[in-house]
């Protein structure tokens, strides 16, 4: 479909928005408890902070902040199917706990990847059945517009160059674990849920009555959603989710319940956190360091490898590849680890910054081999970590590629616990503050999703912070 589409739709009259907008804001008392299951989930907010456990004392400090709204970083989209159900009724009774020690309302938001993968509906359904099955309905909100994704009549496209491509049929859909095949959000939910939900039942709520302001109609669908059916948003542009939230909090002020699975722009909108300006690099390196950066790259989608090509055209900028293949020879792999923490810890140390990337072509082991390939897939994930963790240099700043690599390397590498969100790098590129108890205290830790951003991207960031 050609991107001309998008210009079909007229504009919103700002001021009448906005004006409905901030009277909705005012009456919203909830507590916002965004569930990230990778890093990158923060692609659209700052001056908020993201917590990397989930222990009651790291709820509690949410939930007493003067900040409406935190996320607590699960990296869940990296975890086996047991795992993730247990870290989810683990939060899950937590934040009940804890929200009923304080009177406090709240919401809780699995945020997922605006490609429709990670582990749906398991999260979700947990969370629901761990909460008592109180849930009125589930909201899912895949729309995420610096990514180039829409939700067009149901469809869900992702931009691919100057065409919008329903999003079967891009390379996320082939994901191994966790591919799909319907575009149509309305059949991705049945095809998701095993035919627990049909398509026809799903609530699909429409452009053309979020474009007229049409907040009633949209209160009434609400309030007629229960026994935990799907509600799912076109959206084409934040100002759309704006309006979705106006209504939204119209039902949650009349007792309604909802969860919801959405990209990282609800969380904005609902969050009502301003935009701001892209990040300087003065903004992002605020420490005399003479030693060079270091840039991580561990996601393989295409996307992904273009601008590792286009990075290192960069001549202030070392390649240095991970053998990441030796993984199945155990005594290698401990070789080649210990070989790169040198190599870094040498040129790093010298000023001099580095790009270390895995190898480009992913493990396939062939047909049946999904669950193998993914342990293989963490045990990689956790030798780029450790090469990061075991490193003497302090870097002038770091970029992690990817959602799993990005997450690992944050909270396991560099010990981070509670990291400020600065704003971003560029659009959808997040950037963390460290925590004073950190690995490197105050160090800027820009996390670049592996589907986000154009071709030179990453060549633009590093050379900026050069």
């Amino acid at each position: 479909m050609d991107l001309d589409i998008l210009d079909n739709y007229s504009d919103y009259n700002s001021n009448k928005l906005n004006e409905l907008y901030d009277r909705a804001m005012n009456d919203f008392y909830h507590k916002i408890v965004v569930l990230d299951d990778d890093p990158t989930g923060t692609q659209k907010v700052q001056d908020i902070h993201v917590y990397t456990n989930w222990d009651e004392e790291s709820i509690l400090d949410g939930f007493k902040s003067d900040e409406q709204m935190f996320f607590i970083l699960t990296n869940s989209r990296a975890f086996s199917e047991e795992k993730t159900k247990q870290v989810h009724e683990d939060i899950a009774n937590r934040v009940k706990k804890i929200a009923e020690e304080l009177n406090q309302p709240f919401i809780i938001i699995s945020r997922g990847d605006s490609t429709l993968r990670g582990h749906y509906p398991l999260e979700t359904e947990t969370i629901n059945n761990t909460l008592g099955e109180t849930a009125d309905g589930e909201i899912i909100i895949p729309f995420f517009k610096e990514g180039g994704r829409y939700t067009i009549n149901n469809i869900h496209y992702v931009k691919t160059g100057n065409k919008l491509l329903p999003a079967a049929e891009t390379e996320f859909a082939q994901d191994r674990t966790f591919g799909f095949n319907e575009s149509d959000l309305t059949k991705y939910v049945e095809e998701k849920s095993k035919g627990d939900y049909k398509s026809e039942d799903v609530v699909a709520i429409q452009l053309e009555d979020l474009r007229s302001l049409n907040i009633n109609k949209i209160v009434n669908e609400l309030m007629e959603v229960k026994n935990f059916n799907k509600v799912i948003v076109n959206a084409i542009s934040d100002e759309d989710l704006k309006v979705f939230s106006v209504a939204l909090i119209e039902t949650l002020n009349k007792g309604k319940q909802f969860l919801f699975r959405t990209a990282a722009t609800f969380t904005k909108v609902i969050g009502n956190i301003p935009s701001k300006e892209l990040l300087s690099k003065d903004q992002m390196i605020q420490k005399n360091n003479e030693s060079g950066g270091l840039i991580i790259v561990g996601s393989h989608v295409n996307k992904t490898t273009q601008q590792l090509r286009e990075l290192i055209k960069l001549e202030s900028i070392k390649p240095i590849e991970f053998n990441s293949d030796l993984v199945l020879d155990e005594e290698k792999f401990e070789k080649e680890i210990q070989a790169r923490i040198d190599e870094l810890n040498m040129n790093i140390n010298s000023g001099q910054t580095c790009v270390i990337y895995t190898k480009r072509k992913r493990l396939d082991l062939g047909a049946g081999m999904q669950e193998k390939e993914l342990e293989l897939s963490v045990k990689i994930s956790d030798g780029l970590t450790k090469i990061i963790k075991l490193l003497s240099c302090e870097p002038k700043y770091i970029i992690a590629k990817g959602g799993i690599t990005s997450s690992e390397v944050g909270t396991t590498a560099l010990n981070v616990t509670k990291a400020l969100i600065l704003g971003q790098a560029l659009p959808g590129i997040p950037v963390w503050e460290t925590d004073s108890q950190s690995k490197y205290p105050n160090m800027p830790y820009v996390i670049f999703p592996g589907n986000v951003g154009g071709v030179k991207d990453l060549y633009t960031i590093a050379s900026e912070l050069e």
